[in-house]
């Protein structure tokens, strides 16, 4: 099978790297990007291939090429748009009051999620929802969830409209007795590169969240494929 980046176009992924770089503040606003000579290789490309990548950003308004001076950043990529993903159960409560996004069911349907011994025991029966959530008409992540069916049917049509996690979080039977969040970072495959309209292979954050009630019974897992420059991940520290 060939990798993620023999199958993007090059000055995609080119674009995308030096897009984060901006984004970071490695290279500041009117400050002169290397030579398109020097870009080339560094990335192992031609220069049609970095320009074609620079054509990308300057497009997007990042970037802006000077006669005779050479190609400039002019702009950041919107850092206000980042959403601050919770690292624990209140926090992720609070980060979906607030965002309330727009969600696109994908698809509906009953299925089994795979469970490890250590997720807990499984209900008897799951729904399955495949979802988009965007903000303002962007989508930021691809989320598979798997809700235990006895749950689902208690509030179907909430569940259907609205994010799942505050309306569990609210409901007393059953309570979310356990809650577990694993964050994993990846690349984009075909269907989330599409699905999010970002280049194949682009960096995404993924996360796996299972909550379990207090006989030990996974209520519902959740797999979130975020766009890496639409996240932001803050943990306090204890000394």
């Amino acid at each position: 099978m060939r990798s993620a980046e023999a199958r993007s176009p090059k000055y995609a992924l080119i674009a995308d790297s030096l897009r984060q770089r901006i984004a970071r503040g490695h290279w500041p606003k009117d400050t002169r990007l290397p030579a398109a000579e020097a870009l080339a290789r560094e990335f192992g490309v031609s220069r049609l291939t970095v320009r074609q990548a620079l054509d990308i950003l300057a497009r997007e308004g990042l970037v802006e090429a000077r006669q005779g001076s050479g190609t400039y950043v002019t702009a950041s990529p919107e850092q206000d748009r980042r959403l601050r993903v919770g690292t624990s159960l209140a926090a992720l409560v609070e980060l979906y009051r607030d965002t309330s996004p727009e969600i696109l069911t994908i698809a509906e349907r009953s299925a089994a999620p795979r469970l490890t011994q250590e997720d807990g025991l499984p209900a008897s029966g799951y729904v399955h929802m495949r979802r988009l959530h965007s903000r303002d008409g962007e989508p930021y992540c691809v989320i598979g969830i798997y809700l235990a069916e006895h749950v689902f049917r208690q509030q179907p049509e909430r569940f259907r409209r609205e994010v799942v996690i505050p309306i569990l979080a609210s409901m007393t039977e059953p309570a979310i007795a356990r809650a577990l969040q694993t964050f994993t970072i990846g690349t984009a495959d075909l269907d989330v590169a599409k699905a999010l309209g970002v280049p194949l292979g682009s960096p995404v954050a993924e996360v796996r969240r299972v909550f379990a009630s207090a006989d030990g019974t996974v209520i519902y897992l959740g797999e979130v494929t975020y766009r890496g420059d639409f996240v932001r991940i803050e943990m306090d520290l204890d000394p």
